[in-house]
This record gives C-alpha cells, sequence and structure tokens, in this order.
C-alpha cells in the first residue's frame, strides 16, 4: 500500500532507531557514535523533493540523565542536518526534550508538545497533511493525537498488535520514501 500525498504535506520523524542506528542500552552521546541507518541519506533525498516540511521530534532523556549536555546534543544535530544537506536533503527542524520519561513532560512524545512547537513554527503545518515516522509506539501515538498519518519503521510485529495507531509498516526509511506517490 503506498501513501498519496501532493507537496504540501509535511514530515515528522523520530531519530533514533529511524535517522540512526539505535544503541542498545544506551544514548548517542557525540557524533563519533552517531551512525545513520542504512539508506537513510537517500530517503531524506528524497523526501526533500516531496514534502512541504521535514521536521525532526525525538526523546533525549541522556540529557535529563546527565549523560550529555544540550549543547552537545546539538552539535550531533549540526552535524546531522549537515550531512543531510550534503547528500541532498533537509531537515528543516529539529525539536527534542530532553526531560526523563517520569517527569511526564508536555514536550515528550507521546504527549504532542514537539507537534505544536513545530506548527507554531511553520504555520504551514496541517497535521492531517501530515506523517509521523517512528519505530516506537510512542512515536506513533504522538502522530495519532495530532491526527496524522503514521509509518512504523521496523518490525511488522508491532503494527499487528496495535494496529489502531499504525497506518503503514515499512522495513527501514528508504523502503518507505520509495513507496510514497505524488498526485
Amino acid at each position: 500500500m503506498n501513501l498519496m500525498i501532493d507537496k504540501t504535506w509535511s514530515l515528522f520523524l523520530d531519530r533514533d532507531g529511524v535517522i540512526n542506528e539505535r544503541l542498545p542500552d544506551d544514548y548517542v552521546k557525540s557524533w563519533d557514535q552517531f551512525v545513520f541507518a542504512e539508506g537513510v541519506l537517500k530517503a531524506m533525498e528524497t523526501f526533500s523533493q516531496r514534502f512541504c516540511r521535514i521536521i525532526v521530534v525525538t526523546n533525549q532523556q541522556g540529557i535529563g540523565k546527565g549523560l550529555m549536555s544540550e549543547s552537545e546534543l546539538e552539535e550531533i544535530h549540526r552535524r546531522m542536518q549537515l550531512s543531510v544537506s550534503e547528500a541532498g536533503g533537509r531537515i528543516d527542524k529539529i525539536y527534542y526534550s530532553p526531560f526523563l520519561a517520569s517527569v511526564n513532560h508536555f514536550s515528550r512524545k507521546p504527549s504532542v508538545g514537539l507537534g505544536l512547537i513545530a506548527r507554531r513554527d511553520f504555520n504551514e503545518i496541517s497535521f492531517r497533511k501530515s506523517v509521523m515516522a517512528g519505530d516506537s509506539l510512542s512515536d506513533l501515538i504522538f502522530g495519532k493525537r495530532l491526527g496524522m498519518k503514521t509509518v512504523l519503521i521496523g518490525d511488522p510485529l508491532l503494527a499487528r498488535k496495535n494496529p489502531f495507531f499504525i497506518d503503514f509498516v515499512f522495513p527501514d526509511l528508504l523502503t518507505f520514501a520509495k513507496s510514497i506517490r505524488i498526485y
């Protein structure tokens, strides 16, 4: 099944496990630990041709745990954006929540704060014409709460267990990018 969009749609992406390889039981704390997932740079080039806005929304509780600083995270994001740009893609903005899960902060997915901030910054964003792609249930609940289409990147078993939250399933970002059709 393909997603049909026009060029007024926006794409929201999770970071860890979607754009970059997730570190099991750890956090990406420096650029040296950041590894793009296979095919991501090509996918980002394709997305840049198809979506009006590309926004990254990511929970980064490693900051709340004191494992890294906000400036260290911002350096990772700066270099990630630069690499994407050099490969012909773009990320319009990156929003992150530094709070611990136990805090239950409004900006931490699955709460919708990061999405509302993005729409405030880019008033052309319409959530009903947006897609959220992530690898965890909290990413997809975030998307559904805002009225977006949702794409699970990863294990289809999660989709079978949670069909209400997931509209599409792809093994990786590049397969998802190739499936999009413009009308």
